[in-house]
């Protein structure tokens, strides 16, 4: 059931802090920080001395044929402006990758627990823009691309799930939650756009002071409060009795709005010039992933359905279509919740296409929807494509998408970081999916037994080598991990460079992120690594 959230107009509430004030409680929960700040490499785990550093040959690089989406006029440049690369979730970079011509590995310990920095974006210097979560609060950092050190830090109020993982001890809860502004997104001044854990989405420059130092400031901040409920689990009050709705994503759709998504179900959109909100309420359904947006809507999947939106005239989110599919009768190992996982993926060379997957209980399907608004009901479903073998196959990251090409990783029997201690993997593999040149169905081009247990891997489109982030089993009980590529084409492994052993190296959901300088840089539990070519 839809339904309509109250009218609220407001003005933009507009003000600055300086990174003086983000410093000094960073310090008061990590024990110490500056302006700029050199922690020191992540540790490796016992073992890494007696695993492969480097597997494979440098590969050449052969551009794949086809095209990515359109540049979202409200977003960075294509590959530079979040999670997903672009507005699109094409996972697609423009921006070669290592080659893996003797690829060295440099890394940044961000806090003495935790750390991990998910989403990075790159500001038009080619500096990393990323949010970093640790026990005392998520971290948004601006970083330098070469050294990783921290160049500025604001600090973003911690999440519920934090303190639900502590007074509860279940920290499962801070693994599965997907709010707080670990979707965020770089907006086209270089801007970060994202929603807090108070339920208000903060738009954030950085700029370089008189002194030479870089600073973030809060330019603008919108309350969601008055659409959104709010009663959630802090130190103060660890057991409300109200209801609490993180908000998950943020991003703009082709007039410049900010859409906004909740974990239950909320569709909402801000107008940056007056400050109105608008909203409206899937009834029964939940957000757990980040949306897409191209010039002809908004694609949302919830646990339930995948939905194409547009914003009525007084910005009022409105459905265009909406398609069921399979959810299956429980959440596998390896998914956030009982649904999709990924946030849905807008392609086609002839942009006419939305991807998912679906959660059915034997096999996981790979699901192609024609996007048009006048599709006539029953043709809207282009494909559906079973993937990975009978009782293990899941996926809760997005889909890679080139031309008419999918890619798809499969996550199933991954939890959280402990889930893969004592040498043990997951069953992983990988598939690229076509869709036929006419529409009339998809064909599956090639499998890979690569095993990635967690990542958004990604395509560089100016080399033709997927990126994922992998760990194999060890009969040692070697937690050993490596930066992997595979070739778009043919599925083959070209090389694996070794980044680090134990849990402080899992990725937990982290993306690959390649970088204009052709870095490969990935989030992990303890901060950040980056693998770059040095020959």
């Amino acid at each position: 059931m839809l339904r309509s959230c109250p009218v609220i107009t407001r003005a933009p509430r507009r003000r600055g802090r300086t990174a003086a004030v983000a410093v000094v409680l960073a310090a008061a929960l990590l024990g110490g920080s500056a302006p700029v700040v050199r922690s020191g490499e992540i540790p490796l785990a016992l073992g890494h001395r007696l695993v492969d550093h480097y597997e494979g040959a440098p590969g050449v690089a052969r551009p794949p044929a086809g095209a990515g989406p359109a540049q979202h006029p409200y977003l960075a440049p294509n590959g530079r402006s979040g999670m997903h690369a672009d507005g699109a979730g094409s996972g697609t970079h423009p921006y070669p990758g290592p080659l893996g011509r003797d690829p060295e590995v440099t890394s940044e310990k961000i806090a003495p627990i935790g750390g991990e920095c998910a989403t990075t974006a790159f500001d038009a210097g080619g500096r990393l823009i990323t949010v970093c979560g640790t026990f005392g609060g998520f971290l948004l950092k601006l970083l330098d691309p070469r050294s990783l050190d921290t160049l500025a830090e604001y600090e973003l109020p911690q999440r519920p799930s934090t303190v639900e993982a502590i007074t509860r001890l279940d920290f499962g809860r801070i693994f599965k939650d997907t709010s707080g502004g670990a979707y965020f997104y770089l907006d086209d001044r270089d801007r970060v756009v994202l929603a807090d854990s108070r339920q208000h989405v903060l738009r954030i420059a950085h700029h370089r002071t008189a002194d030479g130092s870089w600073t973030f400031a809060v330019e603008d901040d919108w309350d969601l409060t008055p659409l959104v409920p709010h009663d959630c689990v802090s130190w103060t009050d660890p057991f409300p009795g109200g209801e609490c709705d993180p908000v998950t994503s943020v991003m703009p759709d082709w007039e410049g709005r900010i859409w906004w998504v909740t974990r239950l179900g909320r569709v909402g959109t801000v107008d940056p010039a007056t400050g109105a909100l608008r909203a409206i309420r899937l009834d029964g359904e939940e957000i757990q992933n980040s949306f897409s947006v191209a010039e002809d809507g908004v694609s949302v999947v919830t646990d339930h359905a995948l939905y194409a939106f547009r914003a009525a005239a007084d910005g009022t989110p409105r459905v265009v279509w909406r398609e069921t599919y399979d959810r299956g009768t429980g959440t596998k190992p390896g998914s956030v919740n009982q649904g999709s996982g990924t946030t849905p993926d807008l392609f086609g060379s002839r942009d006419a296409y939305v991807a998912i997957t679906d959660n059915a209980d034997d096999r996981m399907n790979v699901l192609v929807y024609r996007r048009g608004a006048d599709v006539p009901a029953g043709e809207r479903l282009v494909c559906k494509v079973p993937v990975f073998r009978p009782g293990a196959s899941t996926t809760d990251n997005s889909l890679i998408s080139w031309g008419d090409s999918l890619v798809v990783e499969n996550n199933h029997g991954y939890e959280n970081p402990s889930s893969l201690g004592f040498g043990r993997s997951v069953v992983g593999g990988a598939a690229r999916i076509d869709v036929r040149p006419e529409g009339s169905g998809c064909d599956t081009v090639w499998e890979s037994d690569v095993r990635s247990p967690s990542t958004v891997p990604k395509l560089s489109t100016v080399n033709g080598l997927l990126y994922f982030y992998e760990k194999r089993p060890n009969p040692l009980g070697i937690d050993a991990w490596y930066l992997t590529a595979v070739d778009f084409r043919t599925g083959a492994r070209v090389f694996s460079r070794f980044t680090g052993t134990g849990l402080a190296y899992d990725n937990n959901w982290a993306p690959v992120t390649l970088g204009p300088d052709g870095t490969a840089y990935v989030g992990v539990f303890n901060g950040i690594v980056a693998v770059r070519d040095t020959a």
